[in-house]
């Protein structure tokens, strides 16, 4: 019989320290240290206190401990751990080994020289190489290993995205480092009810080979680390999101349209653009200005170039006036010949790259913020895109040949530990990120923050942040290995990923037209690898930027963005041709569904949800579902197979005589509905359907409600046509409207609307509760219409108070759903 125990349980087994503590009833935190109990500093700025107690007794050869959900078995003389639920005693995991090897921690200075800077202008943005850098030892850490025993068939997903498309981790090797198109995280997730959240910020890797299963971590001060069990996936990261932070409400207008590609290079043109979708008729919520807004020979500066960007405040007022918002791209590193970096340099806020500021330090980020306050949050600019926030890429982005993975992670590791403390070497992006959050919202609390980084950590999510892949390439194959990729980031517990929807390089070593000054290398580069060399004249990829775009519709943030070939609607055709028809009718759904998709970013915000959700997150019984990166649910009710192959052309608009269909894999424990023909399928089996150009195969599970508009231009249009509910009989069904002021942080102190919406598939009646608040675009006082599945219809008025609605009869006014 365990007794109860107040305070840590702690065990000396096999030469080191083992420390326990309950952090909640689903929590338990584990610590390992060569220093006994010496209070460390926790990486991830994790601070929850203990909660409640552990059970604990001593046996001869062992500890037990345990929470009452979770239990541990410690073998004193090995250190080993068994860990069980306490109610089946069903294994979960077995910690077989730890090591703690003591190591020098130097850091690089220049020791009071002036720095001999080698100052390189690269494809992925200009880069400081500081040539007389010297080490000294300042302290000493320990490398570590923590040695695990999966159980057989056992599923790992997790660890942040990475580019090797890889969807579950068994039987591989995982470098979690800072880089263009790797965005680590240190979590990781079973598909046997657990996941581990490890409190480190240095260089880690995720080994699972005949050498046996392991973490390694490059620089910590003892192994650190948190069991998270739960019922379900979303359990488990909502444990996650309790250790490191929830995620804050993003502006409305960012889960609509957002158009970008490399570079609107003035504000006419920015203007021009947001113009044109206008007069067409094409919904479009934001535009983003990439890189280059400083004048030539400032890289950096986020001082605009006033011969491009005469009145960028004007242009601003007359976006917002087209309901348009801006997102400008920043950089954390700056030329020596721009007026930031003098100011940071003058108030030794640099790293000693003699580029790159200070994101650690408190006066570094508020001066960061201070610089990007002067010109352009004053301007009216809505959002950040946070580039190259890494920001050490080291001699990797060159040359013409992919190294091995292993001298990949040597090299880029090794240049972010010659500017950061190698405990923090994966941490700038994140502490980045808070300073833009926490400074913006000390400067105005009517404007919620968005950033759009390409780095982030653990924690990330609290600050407003939607993490993008990097500069992938256009290609198929890629897109395939990204759909993995963005499922395994949202299993890590970050709920908002997108990427450069079409690839960001299209065609193969475009760098002597880039303008990026890279043309003084004439080497070819490995990562410029797209497929396309006559970019949208190529029909072969305009098919493919059709099929991106699609999948993109249904990701957290929908956007375009690229080098090397323009991405605006009409630059692939004219109203009537089928590669423009087929994009705006995807844009157009991506509005359709708006309350929808809002409802889950409240559902993320309310509950610590996933909306970008791999099939194990609600399959978990299902073994052909669990194995699947290629198919992914948006929210409760949406099954969304993205087509990844082409079926109309190659390229150089080589034409392909294939079948326009494509194989799905349909759950079980449900019937599902074709979301475009309304045809019913039997789950649990595989099936075949169009998949025209136009087309992305996606069903809705039985009982499911999609709430839905028609008309949008823009996300906080009002408009006057009758608010949709679509409900797909077979079940009873559940969904919470959620509805706020769309901007701004009053619903931090309640201002918004949960309306519970229930469908009793019994009485064929839809029941929708009361709402407090009114707000632009609430439901309260509309008109509103509900279709079924099996073409019921009913109109009825919302006046805020809870009203049923009997659907008896097969109406004749109304669409099938």
């Amino acid at each position: 019989m365990l007794e109860n125990y107040s305070g840590p349980v702690v065990i000396e087994a096999g030469g080191v320290t083992l420390t326990y503590r309950n952090i909640a009833s689903d929590i338990i935190h584990c610590r390992c240290s060569k220093d006994g109990q010496k209070q460390v500093t926790s990486p991830l700025g994790i601070e929850l206190p203990e909660q409640g107690k552990l059970d604990y007794e001593n046996t001869e050869v062992s500890c037990l401990l345990g929470n009452g959900r979770i239990n541990g078995e410690v073998d004193i003389r090995t250190g080993k751990v068994r860990w069980t639920l306490t109610e089946t005693g069903r294994l979960l995991f077995e910690e077989t080994g730890r090591e703690l090897e003591e190591i020098p921690v130097f850091h690089y200075t220049t020791s009071g020289e002036s720095p001999d800077v080698q100052r390189v202008k690269t494809v992925d943005g200009e880069r400081n190489f500081i040539n007389n850098l010297v080490c000294r030892q300042v302290r000493t850490a320990y490398r570590g290993k923590l040695y695990f025993k999966w159980q057989e068939k056992e599923r790992i997903h997790g660890l942040g995205q990475g580019e090797e498309g890889i969807y579950n981790y068994r039987g591989t090797t995982q470098y979690l480092y800072q880089h263009n198109m790797r965005s680590p995280i240190p979590f990781l997730v079973s598909d046997r009810g657990y996941g581990i959240l490890f409190d480190c910020g240095s260089l880690m890797t995720f080994n699972d080979d005949s050498r046996e299963s392991y973490v390694y971590f490059d620089t910590v001060d003892q192994l650190s680390y948190y069991i998270i069990q739960g019922n379900n996936l979303d359990e488990i990261i909502s444990g996650v999101r309790r250790l490191t932070g929830q995620a804050p409400m993003l502006p409305k207008w960012s889960f609509g349209y957002i158009q970008s590609k490399e570079a609107y290079h003035t504000q006419e043109e920015l203007l021009d653009v947001v113009n044109e979708y206008r007069k067409r008729e094409i919904p479009i919520d934001g535009i983003v200005q990439d890189w280059n807004t400083w004048e030539d020979g400032k890289w950096g500066n986020k001082i605009l170039d006033k011969t491009r960007y005469p009145d960028f405040s004007s242009a601003v007022k007359e976006l917002h006036r087209k309901h348009v918002h801006v997102m400008v791209s920043v950089w954390p590193s700056m030329s020596s010949n721009g007026e930031n970096y003098k100011e940071f340099l003058n108030n030794s806020l640099l790293l000693n790259d003699f580029s790159t500021y200070d994101a650690f330090s408190p006066e570094g980020r508020k001066m960061y913020w201070k610089q990007l306050e002067q010109e352009l949050f004053s301007a009216g600019v809505d959002a950040w895109w946070c580039d190259s926030t890494e920001p050490f890429s080291g001699p990797d982005w060159k040359g013409s040949y992919k190294k091995e993975p292993w001298e990949r992670y040597l090299l880029v590791g090794e240049e972010h530990k010659k500017y950061l403390d190698p405990g923090a070497a994966n941490l700038y992006g994140a502490v980045h990120a808070r300073g833009i959050y926490e400074n913006q919202r000390k400067s105005c609390g009517d404007k919620r923050v968005l950033n759009l980084t390409r780095s982030g950590y653990a924690g990330s999510q609290a600050y407003g942040t939607v993490l993008w892949s990097g500069d992938i390439c256009a290609t198929w194959e890629t897109f395939q290995k990204q759909i993995r990729e963005g499922l395994n980031f949202c299993m890590s517990g970050h709920p908002y990923w997108t990427l450069d929807a079409g690839g960001f390089f299209v065609v193969k070593d475009n760098w002597k037209k880039r303008g990026c000054g890279c043309h003084n290398d004439p080497e070819p580069k490995w990562f410029w690898q797209g497929g396309y060399e006559l970019g949208t004249e190529d029909a072969a990829y305009r098919e493919l930027y059709v099929r991106w775009m699609q999948f993109s519709a249904f990701l957290p943030m929908f956007r375009s963005h690229g080098t090397d070939t323009p991405r605006e609607i009409w630059n692939f055709g004219e109203p009537g041709t089928m590669f423009y028809d087929a994009l705006e009718k995807c844009i157009r759904l991506r509005y359709r569904l708006l309350p929808y998709t809002y409802s889950l970013a409240g559902k993320v915000m309310l509950r610590d949800y996933t909306m970008f959700r791999s099939l194990l997150f609600d399959f978990p019984e299902d073994e052909t579902a669990c194995e699947m990166g290629s198919q992914f649910m948006y929210g409760d009710a949406l099954l969304v197979c993205p087509v990844t192959e082409p079926m109309y052309y190659e390229p150089e608009n080589c034409s392909l005589e294939t079948k326009k269909q494509w194989n799905c894999y349909l759950p079980s424990g449900f019937c599902w509905y074709d979301f475009q023909t309304g045809e019913k399928y039997e789950g649990g089996q595989w099936v075949t359907v169009e998949a025209s150009l136009d087309r992305i195969p996606v069903f809705v599970r039985e009982g499911g409600i999609i709430p839905m508009e028609q008309g949008l231009q823009y996300t906080e249009e009002a408009v006057d046509t009758p608010f949709e509910f679509h409900i797909y009989e077979g079940k009873n069904g559940f969904f919470e409207l959620y509805e706020d002021a769309g901007d701004g942080y009053e619903y931090e102190s309640g201002a918004y609307n949960r309306i519970p919406v229930s469908w009793n598939d019994t009485d064929k009646e839809l029941c929708v509760g009361e709402s407090k608040f009114v707000f632009s675009q609430s439901i309260s006082g509309r008109t509103c219409v509900v279709y079924t599945s099996s073409g019921r219809t009913k109109i009825f008025s919302y006046e805020g108070k809870e009203i049923k609605i009997k659907l008896e009869d097969v109406g004749s006014e109304g669409e099938t759903c």
